[in-house]
This record gives C-alpha cells, structure tokens and sequence, in this order.
C-alpha cells in the first residue's frame, strides 16, 4: 500500500487517466474528488463490505433452506 500526503487542491494521479484530488478538509473529515472515465466504477470500501457480507449471510441462507429441503426427503 502506498501511503502519502497531500494538502488541499493537491492531487494523485492513477495510470493516466484518473486524478484524485483533495477537494475540502474539515476536521477529521477529508472531501475527496475523483476524475475518471466513465466506464471505471467507483464505490466506497464501505459499500463494498456490506454487500460482500450481505452476499455471505444469503449464501448461509440459502445453504440453509436447501439443507432444510433435503431434510424433508
């Protein structure tokens, strides 16, 4: 992981078409800007952890009502 520091208005650029940009700082809180194609997604590791857990119970889920089913044979 690469880890660095920027101020307000200075930017990072990834590849050469994708430029993050420090837009506001307040607090603890940092307000970020993000130029990129449109065909790259773009979605907060937050998000992605939550789905990525909401998919694992309904796996549980699921796995559950076919062991159910299978039971009932």
């Amino acid at each position: 992981m690469l880890v660095l520091s920027r101020k307000k208005g200075e930017s990072i650029w990834l590849g050469d078409q994708i430029e993050i940009t420090v837009s506001e700082i307040k607090g603890d809180q940092v307000r970020i800007a993000i130029n990129a194609p449109k065909n790259v997604t773009i979605l907060r590791g937050e998000l992605i952890k939550e789905v990525s857990e909401s998919n694992a119970e309904a796996v549980k889920i699921d796995g559950f009502m076919d062991f159910l089913k299978n039971e009932k044979k």
